[in-house]
């Protein structure tokens, strides 16, 4: 490569003089080029330094339980979980490997030399007869180099600009967890921003909820189903119909079954995996539609996080052996409420998924949800791992205690992560208060709930993007 730089350069020289005398009868241009490259990185994160202390309520901190009267009420002790200061920063990057595109550059460019260099050497020989021509060739020469190095910088400066942490390639896959982020099936980040909706106990409301709910903002609805254990199962078409709904509203749609809400046996979850799979047919091809939350709020009490990941462990396995490849949303135990166990666990179950495609979910009302200390080291009990984490139901007051809901949502603001309020409409038992709407159509927004959910500073219309699939 040397000895090639210094003959050309050798007969650039020549040329030149050769240029020189005949400067009277021969004019000589130079192209103007430019080029320029930008990079562009950024980080996001968060995480405020707090250590918890969680107490259990003797309450049902379960507010679907109030639909039913057949279902069971919460008795936990007081449990105190306490975690370690820390900062969380969320940086999910993913950047595209060069070595082979530069290593073409480098072929190209020596190619492109061999080929100046038999043309330089040509041109000299035929000198004394063609002067003009040389004054061309070495024009030409000139701007064969600075077009390498246009093209060269333009090659390295769009492999930076793919370096981001708010986009991923491009997966067949669907959504795809990343870290502490969720990105969805263009490869961009997504942020839950939505609502619960009680589908199983109201399920001629279907048609009106779903499209007024999209009207608030918000990208994302969690539905409530149910397998036959408790309350009447969802039959395939239902779930199809439910998808479509969704997707016709340019919603993403979360599917969670409720039957073994607060149960403390392994058995109904095993149940509730088995119904994914009778209905597997509606989730396969809707993987950048569809999350599966496979169970709510499943175990109650405080004292079973051996058991929560043995069972949600066996349940993935169950799932991704059927074929279905939706990423897969876990709830905490407590009632969805006691969140440590994510902190002991959690790292083993996202591993246990062969897709490596599991998220969490913390409920949180009175006691898990109760100051800005507590919210925040919840939270951190699965953002510390590197681990996905969404607030999956809030309100702003429960049977437990009050909720400090302005918090949740401005540290979800502030650290992307997803919020999903309970519920639209047809909470009883005492908790008629979490109704965000007054009616199924939206019309009227509760006063006290609907309207900073939906209307707050750090609310679903301030905050929420739809996501790119649609």
């Amino acid at each position: 490569m040397k000895f090639k730089k210094s003959l050309l350069s050798l007969i650039l020289a020549a040329a030149m003089l050769i240029t020189s005398a005949c400067a009277q009868n021969t004019g000589n241009s130079e192209p103007d080029i430019s080029a320029s490259a930008s990079e562009s990185a950024e980080n996001s994160g968060g995480g405020s330094e707090s250590p918890a202390n969680t107490e259990a309520s003797e309450e049902n901190t379960d507010n679907t339980e109030n639909f039913s009267d057949t279902e069971e009420e919460s008795k936990s002790g007081e449990t105190e979980a306490d975690t370690t200061d820390g900062t969380s920063e969320t940086v999910s990057e993913s950047e595209e490997s060069s070595t082979e595109e530069t290593a073409a550059d480098t072929k190209a460019v020596e190619t492109e030399e061999d080929a100046v260099s038999a043309e330089a050497i040509s041109t000299a020989a035929e000198t004394t007869t063609a002067a003009a021509e040389t004054t061309t060739a070495a024009t030409a020469v000139s701007t064969s180099a600075v077009t390498t190095a246009v093209t060269t910088t333009a090659a390295s400066s769009a492999v930076s600009e793919t370096s981001s942490p708010q986009q991923i390639p491009v997966t067949e896959a669907g959504f795809q967890v990343k870290g502490t982020a969720l990105y969805d099936a263009n490869g961009n980040r997504f942020v839950m921003r939505g609502i619960n909706h009680p589908h199983s106990w109201f399920q001629n409301q279907l048609e009106t909820a779903i499209p007024a709910i999209a009207k608030t903002g918000a990208n994302t609805v969690r539905v409530v189903l149910s397998d036959g254990q408790q309350w009447a199962k969802i039959p395939l078409e239902d779930v199809e119909k439910i998808i479509r709904l969704c997707k016709d509203n340019k919603l993403i749609c979360i599917l969670e079954v409720h039957d073994v809400t607060g149960k403390d046996e392994i058995e109904g979850l095993r149940k509730t995996a088995e119904y994914w799979l009778e209905v597997k047919s509606a989730l396969i091809g809707n993987e950048a539609y569809v999350i599966l939350n496979i169970a709510n709020e499943w175990i109650g009490s405080w004292d079973n996080a051996k058991m929560w990941y043995d069972g949600y462990s066996e349940a993935i396995k169950t799932i991704r052996g059927a074929g279905i490849n939706n990423t897969i949303m876990i709830d905490a135990p407590g009632w969805g409420q006691y969140a440590k166990p994510i902190d002991d666990y959690g790292e083993k179950l996202f591993n246990d998924d062969p897709n490596k495609n599991t998220m969490f979910s913390i409920h949180m009302y009175g006691t898990a949800g109760k100051s800005s200390r507590v919210i925040s080291s919840n939270l951190q009990y699965a953002t510390n791992h590197d681990l996905c984490v969404v607030v999956g139901e809030f309100g702003y007051n429960h049977s437990d205690g009050d909720v400090d809901e302005d918090y949740i949502m401005k540290y979800c603001t502030e650290n992307d992560i997803g919020y999903l309020g309970w519920s639209w409409k047809g909470n009883g038992g005492g908790v008629e208060y979490l109704d965000i709407a007054e009616d199924w159509e939206g019309k009227v927004l509760s006063a006290d709930w609907g309207e900073k959910l939906i209307n707050g500073e750090n609310g679903i219309k301030a905050t929420s993007v739809v996501c790119s699939v649609y």
